[in-house]
């Protein structure tokens, strides 16, 4: 039965908390100490959820019912009103203080919902170090596209020409995260360009090697003579041709040898999508030999110091540097070589472009294509490791029958 004025004001506390439902989630909570609050009791993305609607008498029957009717317009439409209440209380906060700072921050908590930890927190120290020692506290009314380039110079100059343009490009989605939420009415970093005032920087190759210097190298990895772990995790970047983050980062749960796979789970990927590497025969033989250096760590290359962790990001570079190929290979090189040699050999670019992992122009099918062309692919994976042996028998480049 719905609640009355009546009702809520001859409410009595009691010993325990005590709920006065009314309708469509609305109670008053009439707590031991007397005071009456109004909550909004609602389900969002499959849990129960309260929402505090204010204390009576402050805020009546009426205004209460009329609060948790607003609320479930927003849940109707696909809004948690819990978390848009939490926005707003940050940015009514933020309206106090339009600091760029202050502004820059609540952009950033907004932004990195969907990136990942690591690249989140460099683009926070970036802003730190490098823009709000200079504009940090200014208002942003007063901020000028020139103030902006001066600060980005400044980068530009002690030698990081791309971190300078990326600063710009920063400073440039805050003003807009400031637009949308009415704490300014203009971006200036959007009246001047960045190639206007700033050096232009040009797109990195990973420095990798022809395919005739292939051979060599998978000899001197055979012959490596530095830690085995490091030795097993250059052949399987070889033969798996990963990104160097999601090798080091691998772990023994996401290996099946029953099923010759290798999932990569979505949060390790650097599109954020799943990932399947199909295991051959010489791929499983070095996961064969990693388990004998297995300990009680999940981690299938773990760090020398802290089991839990992984190998250092540089571990493979310093060990292709220890074989001779500073400055003529990277981890990442194996990826080129892989793509280049499999497309010379005939092989479908899809698949190609699938095994690397790349980003597809199509994002909805993008979502579902981490299991696509599994059995093609594993069959060029294998392929793959056989034209290696191949080449490491010989120095001479090995034929291979068409795909």
């Amino acid at each position: 039965m719905p609640l009355t004025d009546t009702a809520i004001r001859n409410a009595k506390p009691a010993a325990k908390p005590l709920k006065m439902f009314d309708a469509s989630g609305l109670f008053l909570l009439v707590q031991p100490t007397g005071s009456k609050l109004w909550r909004f009791k609602y389900r969002f993305g499959g849990k129960e959820k309260l929402l505090a609607l204010g204390a009576y008498p402050e805020v009546g029957l009426k205004d209460a019912r009329t609060r948790r009717d607003r609320a479930r317009q927003q849940v109707a439409e696909g809004e948690d009103p819990g978390q848009l209440r939490k926005i707003d209380k940050l940015l009514r906060r933020t309206a106090t203080d339009h600091s760029f700072e202050s502004v820059a921050r609540a952009w950033w908590q907004n932004w990195k919902a969907n990136k990942t930890e690591r690249h989140a927190e460099q683009v926070l120290r970036r802003l730190e170090a490098d823009v709000f020692p200079d504009l940090g506290t200014l208002p942003l009314s007063t901020i000028t596209a020139p103030m902006l380039l001066s600060v980005c110079l400044k980068v530009q100059n002690r030698g990081a020409a791309d971190i300078a343009k990326r600063a710009y490009q920063g400073c440039s989605q805050i003003f807009r995260y400031a637009i949308a939420h009415g704490l300014t009415d203009r971006n200036p970093a959007a009246d001047v360009r960045p190639s206007d005032a700033l050096l232009p920087t040009r797109k990195v190759n990973h420095a990798r090697l022809d395919a005739k210097d292939v051979p060599e190298l998978l000899r001197r990895i055979d012959a490596y003579d530095g830690s085995p772990l490091t030795r097993c995790a250059l052949k399987l970047m070889a033969l798996t041709f990963v990104r160097t983050t999601e090798l080091i980062g691998a772990r023994w749960s996401e290996i099946d040898v029953d099923a010759k796979q290798w999932r990569i789970p979505a949060e390790r990927m650097k599109k954020r999508r799943p990932h399947i590497v199909p295991l051959s025969r010489q791929a499983l033989a070095v996961v064969a030999e990693l388990q004998t250096f297995r300990n009680l760590s999940e981690m299938v290359f773990p760090g020398e110091r802290d089991h839990e962790k992984p190998m250092s990001n540089n571990t493979i570079l310093y060990a292709l540097y220890r074989m001779g190929y500073h400055s003529r290979m990277t981890g990442h090189g194996f990826r080129g070589v892989a793509s280049t040699i499999l497309h010379e050999l005939g092989y479908r670019h899809d698949l190609i472009e699938l095994q690397l992992a790349h980003q597809e122009q199509n994002e909805v099918s993008a979502a579902y294509n981490h299991a696509t062309y599994v059995p093609q692919r594993a069959k060029m994976m294998q392929d793959w490791a056989d034209h290696l042996d191949g080449l490491r028998a010989s120095p001479q480049v090995q034929p291979l029958k068409a795909a």
